[in-house]
Formats: structure tokens, C-alpha cells, sequence
């Protein structure tokens, strides 16, 4: 199981019940629906339903504690006008402030504790849970990272079955289509080629110097102008030439953010290699990538076993001149990962890990952050959260609607696996 990143103790505070703001309907029904989150933001919602045989009024708290938030304000604004009552926990670390929220129109409350929230209140947040032999209770709504049999998938998921509770993993939150309804993918495709050409940048200009802490820009357009300029720089300790970028999972979300950051940051189009599923139908690994001056893995990870797109022996031929990878995927303890050089995670903190490969190419390092997003966490909380909208808007009819009965179906199954 993913735990590169650092996961807050979930907060919250359950505000008091008041009258019906609608005072029109009769309210037949007042019903409490809690969401909660472990992570910084705590967003309650309650919709109004208009059933035509009875008028009621559902009140559902959503708390959605995110460094990477499931809401930004603007969609705030779009959930009161669809009726919806939003109270969001006050936090000083997110990455849109309190004022912002308030701006919108939330109703800003103190922090609290989901841990104490009645068995029916559902939960959810951006990453697992921290670790614990205690049974979850609640159901959660989540990235679980335990549906691909991860490192500690059964421990986790062992969890929920013996609490009684329940994971709607937000992967696997897909429309009829069988299309996810939302994803970071973009800015984590975006972020990581960001990362990976800082990355570059710094080893051919600073030889032997591991890349330092990386800070958060103002915005994505800073990092570009940002990177662009570490690029530039660079060019004089590498003769004058451009650095040569293979991407795989290129047509994908993520893929197409990667693309879209290395143009931005004036790689040449002509090095750019766009690879996707035609390209590497004939099984790797590729020697295209040992030639290379960066790899940028954005494939999603699905649960068949597929060739190595890279392995130690491929990178110990003479033509290997690959000095940065980053696994955007970035699950290096599940068996199926196709890029099996690396065992753990990086950090913005410290963005590169050393690859030792044989042979006489130049230092390898790879980029394996599990939360690349957060490097533009304002760019992508917007664009995730406005995929997440019409999902987030049924949640009062998950029961009958179909996102959430795909899920908990998923969740059964994966139950079932269990040895």
C-alpha cells in the first residue's frame, strides 16, 4: 500500500441541526448523512430532494479534508445553488484559504473528530486510512489502493469487513461507459514531467549533487516559466541540446499533461517521443527508453501482468543514456508495476532516488511521488473537483444511483479475494 505521502488524522466538527432553510416544504423526513475526511477541509452538504409523493429535506455533511481538496470554492458556489447547505472546516495548511470559502458562501466551523461519528456517517478523504488493526466502521469514500492486491491490500481491506463498514474507492467511481468520473490525471502527468525536468536540469548542471526540496509555485504558470528557465540553463552543460522526452500512456489524461508541461517548458516537439499502446504492443523493454534522456511513465496500472517496459539489464547497454525516470503510475511494490527498478517512494522533499544501473551511462534517479498533484494543488483541486460535481450532487440516492452501486459492487468483489 501507497504511504509516500504523510496522512493528517481526520478532523471534523458536526454542526448543530437547525431548521429547514426551505421553510415552504413540509418536512417530512430530516435525516442525517454524515461524509467525513482526513484531510484538511471539511465541506457538509444538505440537499434538497424533491420527491413528488413527499417534500423532504436530507441533510448530508460532507467533510472532505484535503490538501488536494475534492471541493474548491467555485464549486461550492454550484452545490448551494443546487440546494445544498456547505460548511467547510477551517484549516491554515490547504491550498485555497478559509476567506476564499467564505467568499463563496460556506459556512466556515471549527475542527472536530470523524473518529467519533455515529456508525451511518460515510467517510471520505484523498488518501487511506493510516495504519491500525482497528476495524472501520464507517463507509469511506477514498483513493484505498488495495484493489490491485498492493502491498498490505488484504490487511486493509480485512478492515472495513470486520467493522461492517464499506470502500467507494474513487478509481473506481466510473460512468456507464466505464470511464472514471474523475481523476488528478492531468496534473499528475503535468507535475511529473515538471519534477522530472527539474530533475534533469540539476544533474546535468550539478554532477553528483542529489536534487534539493521543492516548494510549491504560486501557480502552474510559475512553475512553467520556472522550469523553462532550469532548461535553458542547462543547455550550456549539455552542448546546446535539448533533452529528448519519452512519454508512454501519452493519449491518456495524464499523458497529455505530461506532454502539455515539456512544450510548455520548451522541450522541441521533435523530442517528444509519444508512445501508447500501438508502440509498445510488441512488449519491452525498449531500448528507445535507455536512449532517452528522460522516461516518464503515465500508464494506468490495471490488474494484468504486461512486460517491463525497463529492467537493470536494459540499462546496462552502451547506448543507455537515461539519467531520469518518473513513474507517474508510481506503485513500485505491486507485481504487475512495469517499471521494476525501484522500491520506494520519493518526496518533494527529496524529489530523486539513485537507480545504481551497470555500466558506464551517465547517474540514473527516479521521481516516485505519489502525490504529484499537490504541486499544483490549486489548478488541480479545481479541475478534479469539477469532474466530481455531478457524482457528489447524488450522493442522497447512492442506494439507487449508479456510480455508487458500481462501486460498492467492486468493493464486494475485491472482498471476496480475500485469502
Amino acid at each position: 500500500m501507497a504511504h509516500g505521502s504523510s496522512s493528517l488524522t481526520t478532523v471534523i466538527h458536526l454542526s448543530p441541526i437547525r431548521a429547514s432553510p426551505f421553510p415552504t416544504l413540509k418536512v417530512a423526513e430530516y435525516q442525517q448523512l454524515f461524509i467525513y475526511d482526513q484531510r484538511p477541509n471539511l465541506l457538509s452538504v444538505a440537499p434538497l430532494v424533491n420527491d413528488p409523493k413527499q417534500a423532504k429535506f436530507l441533510q448530508d455533511i460532507i467533510n472532505l479534508k484535503l490538501n488536494i481538496l475534492l471541493v474548491s470554492p467555485e464549486v461550492v458556489e454550484a452545490l448551494l445553488e443546487a440546494g445544498y447547505q456547505v460548511n467547510i472546516e477551517r484549516s491554515s495548511i490547504r491550498i485555497f484559504k478559509d476567506e476564499e470559502f467564505e467568499a463563496a458562501g460556506a459556512t466556515l466551523i471549527p475542527e472536530g473528530s470523524w473518529s467519533k461519528a455515529p456508525r451511518n456517517h460515510i467517510i471520505t478523504g484523498l488518501k487511506e486510512l493510516p495504519d491500525s488493526d482497528e476495524p472501520i466502521y464507517h463507509a469511506h469514500i477514498q483513493f484505498g489502493h488495495c484493489y490491485k492486491q498492493q502491498e498490505g491490500w488484504t490487511k486493509y481491506l480485512s478492515r472495513f469487513v470486520h467493522g461492517g463498514g464499506v470502500l467507494y474507492d474513487i478509481e473506481f467511481l466510473t460512468g456507464l461507459d466505464g470511464r472514471r468520473v474523475t481523476a488528478f490525471g492531468y496534473y499528475a502527468g503535468y507535475a511529473g514531467a515538471a519534477v522530472a525536468l527539474m530533475a534533469l536540469a540539476h544533474q546535468v548542471s550539478n554532477t553528483g549533487v542529489p536534487l534539493g526540496s521543492i516548494t510549491t509555485p504560486p501557480s502552474a504558470l510559475e512553475l512553467e516559466k520556472s522550469v523553462k528557465q532550469s532548461i535553458d540553463a542547462a543547455l550550456s552543460h549539455n552542448a546546446g541540446r535539448p533533452p529528448h522526452v519519452i512519454i508512454i500512456g501519452a493519449l491518456g489524461r495524464c499523458g497529455r499533461g505530461a506532454v502539455d508541461f515539456c512544450l510548455a517548458a520548451g522541450v522541441p516537439e521533435a523530442s517528444i517521443l509519444r508512445w501508447d499502446m500501438a508502440e509498445t504492443a510488441r512488449g519491452g523493454p525498449f531500448p528507445e527508453i535507455a536512449m532517452s534522456d528522460v522516461f516518464i511513465n503515465c500508464i494506468y496500472l490495471g490488474p494484468t501482468r504486461i512486460p517491463p517496459f525497463v529492467t537493470y539489464e536494459s540499462l546496462a547497454q552502451p547506448e543507455q543514456r537515461l539519467r531520469v525516470v518518473c513513474d507517474v503510475s508510481c506503485d513500485p511494490n505491486n507485481d504487475y508495476n512495469p517499471v521494476p527498478i525501484y522500491t520506494g517512494y520519493s518526496t518533494f522533499t527529496k524529489p530523486t532516488l539513485p537507480v545504481e544501473v551497470a555500466g558506464d551511462g551517465p547517474p540514473l534517479t527516479i521521481v516516485s511521488i505519489d502525490h504529484l498533484p499537490s504541486l499544483v494543488a490549486r489548478e488541480a483541486s479545481s479541475e478534479f473537483s469539477k469532474l466530481l460535481l455531478p457524482s457528489l450532487k447524488t450522493l442522497d440516492r447512492r442506494d439507487e444511483e449508479s456510480v455508487w452501486l458500481r462501486a460498492q459492487r467492486v468493493y464486494e468483489e475485491n472482498v471476496n479475494k480475500l485469502p
